[in-house]
């Protein structure tokens, strides 16, 4: 039997892209009887906050997405409701799960079919194109849940589900093998700290940091990165990194920063045969690259968008065995437009969890 649901809630509401957040009390939560088939009800222990969020909090993507909007899409929880009706569901009430930005997709279109379930044309985007996780309880889709491993806590474990997988994903499909070099600029920010880790103790590459700043220097070394350069500080920075990697170049770049310079440079420092990956996505920018010099030293721009279901578990599978850390700031959900502040200053080191 279900345990009893209230019929409101805390959550954090966008209610337009020029209006500050609201943090309300009152915000309705979906009833048992009320989910559809394949739909389930998770009471949220806490959620993480990704760069995504305060895009969708701004409205500056081409992709439009709901307003009234309840943001985030790196919920953890216990699963509270299953809709009546569901079919061979791969979860129970009880169990504890996570909350990825797809929510939910048709399974049956070539996309899916090939593993590309987040392309597919009938996806649901958490906390964009539907409510998401900075709430008590959301509704998510039983086939699109995440189990969570038992060795990971809530907290950790919430920021695997986006910034964890993106990056994952990303270096699975960079055309790396163990001892290559990787750039990675961004590296000291939710996505980059995680993609050293990775890169580093699951992957095997060598890591070329970029960023700036003392602290995440000193985070990014600790985390397995082999060199750092500071993106501020340095004259010239292709041939800093050219230098680090013994003067040919990376064989790849993970670009986890939003940032169009960060992609142009990446062509420059990458030697031939090299694979630029596209993750961190600037509003409203435009990939500039030199045609020529892509084709001369045949270049791979690959675009790789989070993650599928099987992304995910290997994702947090690595993190369980304690390959991968979460650098985090625990707050409260009430904080959540100081922490998009933060955001936009580039002060937030690693990730930030917020409590239900």
């Amino acid at each position: 039997m279900s345990p009893q649901i209230p019929k409101t809630q805390k959550a954090a509401v966008v209610v337009g892209h020029d209006l500050p957040i609201q943090v309300r009390n009152d915000y309705p939560v979906k009833q048992p009887e009320e989910l559809a088939p394949g739909e389930c009800l998770v009471k949220l222990h806490c959620t993480g906050v990704c760069h995504t969020d305060l895009h969708a909090r701004k409205g500056d993507w081409p992709l439009p997405c709901k307003i009234p909007l309840v943001g985030g899409h790196e919920g953890v929880g216990d699963i509270v409701a299953i809709g009546a009706h569901t079919v061979d569901s791969p979860v129970k009430i009880g169990e504890r799960v996570g909350i990825k930005w797809l929510v939910d997709s048709c399974l049956q279109c070539e996309q899916c079919r090939k593993g590309l379930e987040q392309c597919c044309s009938k996806a649901k985007l958490s906390g964009y194109t539907v409510d998401g996780t900075f709430s008590e309880y959301v509704v998510s889709y039983v086939n699109h849940v995440t189990p969570i491993p038992e060795s990971l806590n809530s907290q950790e474990a919430a920021s695997f589900l986006c910034a964890g997988v993106t990056v994952y994903r990303a270096l699975k499909y960079s055309n790396t093998k163990p001892g290559d070099w990787i750039v990675l600029p961004g590296a000291g920010g939710g996505l980059g700290h995680l993609a050293v880790q990775y890169a580093a103790h699951a992957f095997g590459l060598r890591v070329v940091a970029v960023d700036t700043g003392a602290e995440k220097k000193e985070l990014v070394l600790k985390l397995g990165a082999e060199k750092w350069i500071d993106f501020r500080e340095t004259k010239d920075l292709v041939k800093d990194i050219q230098a680090a990697t013994g003067g040919e170049g990376s064989h790849a770049a993970l670009v986890a920063a939003a940032s169009s310079a960060a992609y142009e440079q990446a062509i420059e420092y990458l030697r031939p045969g090299g694979s630029l990956m596209v993750v961190g996505l600037p509003a409203d920018t435009q990939l500039n690259a030199s045609i020529f010099w892509t084709v001369v030293k045949a270049i791979n721009i690959i675009g790789s968008y989070v993650g599928n279901r099987q992304d995910a578990r290997e994702a947090l599978e690595i993190a369980a065995l304690g390959k991968v850390k979460c650098h985090l700031a625990i707050q409260p959900l009430s904080a959540l437009s100081d922490v998009y502040e933060g955001m936009e200053e580039g002060k937030i080191v690693g990730r930030v969890v917020l409590n239900m």
